[in-house]
């Protein structure tokens, strides 16, 4: 089944039969996954007819980016307040993997190794429908990052952040944990106007 992630590798039209013939699944729950899509704006259908997916819309990605800071600076700190290491064994244990898929250049493992790295720090510290609700509007922005986390040296970086984050929240530094997760969440609206050269079609012309 298509995830949000792999819409950010896609552009033009999704067609419900290949994708169920290719999955091994009926049509229902590819109508299901599709009307997830839809809700997030990252595709539109037409009845009977064809689905399209998106642009990019960098508005959007930009307001789930400020609200993503916002919670997980706060989440982030209390774990750190909190230093408590034992809460961190799952955050760890997931890092440790995503090296791994680093080492392969597998990106979607390491995709999906990144979601719950940052899902377990939630978990952590207890909030963890606050992901759900963000992840829930995270479309637009998971897309950019698909498309940035290909770029030399990226994979890398994000891991060596993970490391910092880590251990900022062990020694219970809250300045630095504060600091290296706004360096980290703010890389790939930084990188802006390198995915919007490299990738012209996923955008509007009025970006």
């Amino acid at each position: 089944m298509i995830r949000i992630a792999e819409i950010g590798e896609l552009i033009g039209v999704l067609t419900r039969g290949e994708i169920a013939k290719e999955n091994e699944i009926s049509l229902s729950p590819v109508r299901e996954a599709i009307q997830m899509l839809e809700k997030e704006g990252l595709v539109v259908s037409f009845p009977q007819s064809k689905t399209l997916v998106t642009k990019i819309d960098v508005d959007h990605a930009r307001e789930t980016q400020f609200l993503r800071l916002s919670v997980e600076l706060e989440v982030t700190r209390t774990l750190a307040r909190t230093k408590n290491a034992e809460m961190l064994l799952p955050t760890s244990r997931i890092l440790r993997m995503q090296v791994m898929a680093e080492e392969d250049r597998d990106i979607s493992e390491f995709t999906g190794l990144d979601r719950l790295f940052h899902l377990s720090l939630f978990q952590a510290a207890g909030v963890t429908s606050l992901w759900h609700l963000i992840s829930g509007r995270s479309g637009h922005i998971d897309r950019l990052r698909r498309l940035n986390l290909p770029g030399s040296g990226k994979m890398s970086a994000v891991l060596e952040h993970h490391k910092r984050i880590l251990d900022a929240i062990s020694k219970g530094d809250v300045n630095e944990v504060e600091k290296q997760v706004r360096e980290h969440l703010s890389g790939t609206l930084a990188s802006l106007p390198a995915i919007i050269e490299t990738y012209p079609a996923y955008f509007s012309e009025e970006v």
